[in-house]
């Protein structure tokens, strides 16, 4: 009987691997929470209490980097470097992390792990499986290396740190960085380095490669090893259109956050110009889902904060560690605008028509995470006696997986972290696992409906 439950049981995350997904990151966050819990994992030798570890375990494994206690003082040694692996964990993926590890193990892949790890890495193919869990290992490690390297020589050269504390310091906010994570071990962030370029613009780098998506990165490496050999580069539209509206978003962001805060002697206003570029930049970038800060975000104007929420529920890149709806779902709808705008009967991007089926997973998803940020919001403003843009920023941080926060984490009561903790899961899972379910329930109709349109607008 138990082997037939087992075998049914099977059978169900086959037919279903986002479940898995789902099953596989609840699964860390618990563990997570339990080694978080342990006395040893707090600096003081007391144990967390279970929402504390619990909301840390959250943010790191959905790589968000809200906190509701100060990392680099509330948890031991030990303590972080729990929320250094979980954060790694997450960022890499849960079935990523589980199917390299058998592949290294065994040299194979089961076929459910190959369904469980394509619908986490977005792999076109179950044969490009194998290849894309290897091509993300080298991906993360060489960044993540090269990053840490950076800022642990700068540390060590430019601010007089230990050599252990140079690298410890470097190597941890590289992972964090290129995880999307923003978990850092100051409590201002990196705001003491907000006019060293050589600490924010590494950062920076590491934060666009993670959450631009593996299947950018690894194509980007297919076709310049294809270029050298028969001189020829094609690029899909998925990699053309992340990277042109990756690059667009970023320079909007950065100019409107340097128009917006140029002269607020809080933020921006006490800089050199070139300076008040490079932290618009940063502010932009970390924007898409990093959760690092170079200036105190609780002191932004309110349109910066608004401006702010709009490249936050966006995101970044899809199979990669940033959140949002994605930067390709963003375009896709603006493609249905501006088509419907034209007259168009199909909408186009880029020379290449999108099917039908594309623009109504986007609807879906876009509608599905708006409908979350409200809910989330109305849930916090009833428990909370917060502002109503700080608490809204909370919300939309928290469903983008971002972790900039304007101060009222560590305010929330108890619901309200509870609520927080939720909308991570959900913002890290929700747009993976909708796309999935909508894409196992795709069926043909064999007869259609009278057709009849109603009053729009």
């Amino acid at each position: 009987m138990a082997g037939r439950a087992g075998r049914v049981w099977q059978s169900l995350l086959a037919a279903h691997p986002a479940r898995t997904v789902v099953m596989g990151f609840a699964a860390v966050i618990l563990l997570g929470t339990v080694l978080l819990m342990l006395p040893v994992a707090a600096e003081d030798g007391r144990s967390a209490n279970v929402v504390t570890a619990l909301f840390t375990s959250t943010s790191a494994v959905c790589v968000t980097g809200l906190v509701v206690v100060d990392t680099g003082t509330y948890w031991s040694g030990f303590g972080e470097g729990v929320i250094l692996v979980l954060f790694q964990i997450g960022g890499f993926g849960i079935m990523t992390m589980a199917s390299l590890l058998g592949l290294l193990i065994s040299g194979k892949l089961r076929l459910r792990m190959q369904l469980t790890a394509q619908a986490e890495t977005k792999s076109l193919d179950i044969g490009d499986v194998r290849k894309v869990l290897l091509g993300v290992a080298g991906c993360t490690l060489a960044v993540e290396l090269a990053v840490g390297a950076v800022l642990a020589l700068r540390l060590r050269f430019g601010y007089g740190e230990s050599i252990w504390d140079a690298t410890y310091l470097g190597f941890f906010h590289a992972v964090s960085a290129f995880n999307n994570a923003g978990f850092g071990l100051h409590a201002d962030s990196l705001t003491k380095y907000a006019q060293d370029a050589w600490m924010t613009l590494p950062v920076a780098v590491a934060v666009i490669l993670g959450g631009i998506g593996f299947p950018v990165l690894l194509e980007l490496l297919r076709h310049r090893n294809r270029a050298r050999t028969t001189g020829r580069r094609g690029w899909s539209l998925h990699f053309r259109l992340t990277v042109i509206t990756t690059a667009v978003l970023l320079f909007a962001g950065t100019l409107l956050t340097c128009v917006l805060e140029w002269t607020n002697n809080d933020t921006l206003g006490p800089f050199d110009w070139d300076k008040k570029i490079l932290a618009g930049f940063f502010h932009s970038a970390m924007s898409r889902t990093a959760g690092f800060n170079s200036v105190d975000v609780g002191a932004m104007t309110d349109a910066t904060l608004l401006l702010t929420c709009m490249l936050m529920f966006i995101g970044g890149g899809s199979a990669g560690t940033a959140g949002g709806i994605k930067v390709s779902t963003f375009a896709v709808l603006g493609a249905a605008m501006l088509a419907e705008v034209r007259g168009e009967p199909t909408s186009a991007v880029m020379g290449r028509r999108l099917a039908p089926h594309v623009l109504r997973q986007a609807l879906t998803v876009a509608l599905a995470g708006v409908g979350f940020v409200m809910t989330a919001t109305l849930a916090l403003l009833a428990v909370v006696d917060k502002p109503f843009e700080e608490v809204l920023f909370e919300s939309v941080s928290a469903f983008g997986t971002v972790g900039l926060s304007t101060g009222i984490t560590g305010d929330l009561p108890t619901v309200g972290r509870l609520i927080v903790i939720v909308l991570m899961f959900v913002g890290r899972l929700g747009p993976v696992t909708l796309v999935s379910a909508l894409a196992l329930r795709e069926r043909k109709r064999r007869y259609e409906l009278p057709e009849e349109r109603p009053v729009i607008g």
